[in-house]
């Protein structure tokens, strides 16, 4: 699975947009939600019912498709029963992520709608994510692979542990830079790298050690550009553009990267981020008074610029697959997290 050339080019029309990136798995995806609805299904109907208006809720789908894209650039079939199960797999550990996480932001909304906390209550919330957890992980037993169950039991681990330590961090500017990259991986990187690299295992055959370290470290690099970007996002955006409150974070304790590069360029901003994380409102100083703070000391600018090379850094590692029109596909993949408005 190593590349005779370390250059990949992306000039294919239809590597242009994300939509174009996603219609050359598109029958896969569909596949996927077709699965999902399914998986969603139980003979408990309050659980059925959730099941659906979570995977109705829709989403970007960013994680199966990886799996899928990651299982045919590494010369695999990803239209097989088995990793579309995989890829649903990894949706729902997403989803079930997603659930816990909104019990614990106290978040009202999720993609533009209730979230499941504020419209079933935080009990249902709770067996709701632990039901999707353990259906993900009865679901990939059937893959009779321990090498991808150690992959699922040490990434879920690892979202553990970076929401724990996220929790330890709430309400206080202290956070160092090294501190948040650490969270930011442990709670959306993983996951990502997980993807890809269950994707090399399914498509190249898990004693593939090119191919696993490859798309193991670019999912690794896309997932921390990703979750750069969505935090760059709570301050550019607005509450319709993101689908969920903006400026969010700060009011949930969560000091992110372009908080930091402001406190370092400008730390007599310090009492007033540390008032807004205390009280979670911003009536003593203003969302757009922050924003402009950021915006003017370059703190903005500087975390997505860390995005970019980050982002950068994660195409890079597809220098070692071979070249395809699935591999150039992967490549586009950090262009679309980079530049993506919501």
């Amino acid at each position: 699975m190593l590349s005779k050339s370390n250059t990949i080019l992306i000039d294919e029309p239809q590597l242009k947009t994300a939509q174009r990136v996603f219609n050359i798995i598109g029958e896969e995806l569909a596949a996927v939600e077709a699965e999902f609805a399914r998986q969603a299904k139980s003979n408990v109907q309050v659980v059925s019912y959730i099941g659906e208006y979570l995977r109705a809720s829709g989403g970007k789908r960013v994680r199966p498709a990886l799996l899928l894209l990651a299982v045919n650039a590494s010369g695999g079939d990803a239209r097989s029963y088995n990793v579309v199960r995989m890829a649903v797999v990894m949706e729902m550990l997403h989803t079930a992520t997603l659930v816990h996480d909104d019990i614990i932001d106290n978040a009202e909304t999720r993609r533009g709608a209730s979230s499941v906390n504020a419209r079933f209550g935080n009990q249902t919330a709770v067996l709701m994510g632990d039901w999707l957890y353990m259906s993900a992980f009865e679901t990939s037993l059937r893959e009779r692979s321990l090498g991808v169950l150690d992959i699922l039991t040490s990434v879920t681990r690892k979202m553990v542990e970076g929401e724990l330590m996220q929790l330890t961090q709430l309400g206080s500017v202290d956070t160092t830079e090294s501190e948040y990259f650490r969270i930011l991986e442990c709670k959306t990187a993983y996951l990502f790298s997980a993807c890809c690299e269950i994707g090399a295992m399914l498509g190249a055959g898990e004693n593939d050690r090119g191919a696993r370290v490859a798309l193991r470290d670019f999912g690794m690099r896309l997932g921390a550009a990703f979750q750069l970007i969505d935090d760059v996002l709570d301050f550019t955006r607005t509450t319709d553009e993101l689908g969920k409150p903006a400026g969010a974070d700060l009011l949930e304790g969560k000091v992110t990267l372009p908080v930091i590069y402001l406190l370092e360029a400008k730390p007599e901003w310090r009492k007033a981020v540390q008032d807004i994380v205390v009280r979670g409102d911003y009536l003593e100083t203003s969302r757009e008074e922050l924003c402009d703070a950021a915006e003017s000391c370059g703190a903005i600018e500087r975390a997505r610029r860390r995005a970019v090379a980050v982002a950068e850094a994660a195409r890079e590692a597809l220098t070692q697959l071979g070249a395809s029109k699935y591999r150039d596909a992967l490549a586009a993949m950090p262009e679309f997290i980079v530049e993506r408005e919501s």
